[in-house]
């Protein structure tokens, strides 16, 4: 009745599905993941963002790395802008999708210290990237600033290959070791991405909110995994029926075969 499944054909289709099974299951388990990742780093920003700003130095210090739980909190810090040391971060868009540059001053403490403040976006001049563009400048004189605390960038969290031999005053990212050395002083870890002063005309534009990633979709994708590899075997089952039905049908529609003549 089921011989057909050991020819070829069925034997194909046979192990096809039983791959497929797995294979989705897996897919589903990778996007489970994604919906927890997406799910903590949605509760994380929120956190940070809805506390209250404490003193920058209470979370880094000089060669330390910001921990994932102090990501985005928000932080304030009290000294000047240093603009002649001033350096701009290449290929950066802002929330238009425009490239153009991040604006990164040192902050130097009312204790010595530096801390890295990205001060927003700014366009290229006339779309160009090889000369430093005109950068608005800072408040003037003993500032507080406020923003979001961040760590230091690297190729493998960003993606942004680290070029060198770049432009004068232009990098790629946001290191503090790096500008430790450039700067010869003692310099934060990590950056800071500045929220207030808000900007007025002429300043750089306002870094966008981190927001939050869409984790229901990658739920949404989970159950949809589970749902093909169960439909797998169902599938399956439906073509066997099938095929089952159209040889019983096709074997019932031949003709049998004529008698042979009775011998006289």
């Amino acid at each position: 009745m089921y011989r057909f499944l050991l020819s070829r054909q069925w034997v194909i289709l046979t192990l096809v599905a039983i791959l497929l099974i797995p294979t989705m299951i897996r897919l589903g388990i990778w996007q489970m993941h994604r919906y927890e990742m997406r799910s903590d780093r949605n509760r994380m920003v929120s956190e940070a963002l809805a506390a209250k700003p404490v003193p920058v130095e209470r979370l880094t210090s000089p060669g330390h790395a910001v921990a994932t739980a102090d990501k985005y909190r928000r932080v304030t810090a009290t000294g000047t802008f240093d603009t002649g040391r001033e350096v701009v971060v290449r290929r950066r868009v802002n929330g238009d999708g425009e490239v153009g540059f991040h604006v990164l001053t040192p902050f130097v403490l009312t204790d010595g210290k530096v801390l890295l403040v990205n001060r927003g976006w700014i366009p290229a001049d006339s779309g160009a990237q090889t000369t430093f563009p005109k950068v608005p400048a800072p408040p003037s004189g003993r500032t507080t600033v406020t923003g979001r605390l961040m760590p230091d960038e690297t190729t493998a969290a960003s993606g942004i290959k680290d070029i060198k031999d770049l432009p004068d005053r232009q990098i790629m990212l946001i290191d503090s070791g790096e500008q430790a050395k450039r700067l010869g002083t003692a310099v934060l870890g990590g950056y800071v991405a500045q929220t207030a002063p808000a900007p007025k005309g002429g300043t750089p534009e306002q870094l966008s909110d981190p927001g939050k990633e869409d984790a229901p979709l990658n739920y949404a994708y989970m159950i949809q995994w589970w749902l093909f590899a169960a439909g797998v075997p169902v599938g399956w089952w439906v073509l066997v029926r099938r095929e089952r039905r159209d040889r019983e049908e096709k074997a019932a529609s031949t003709p049998a075969e004529e008698a042979e003549p009775a011998t006289v």
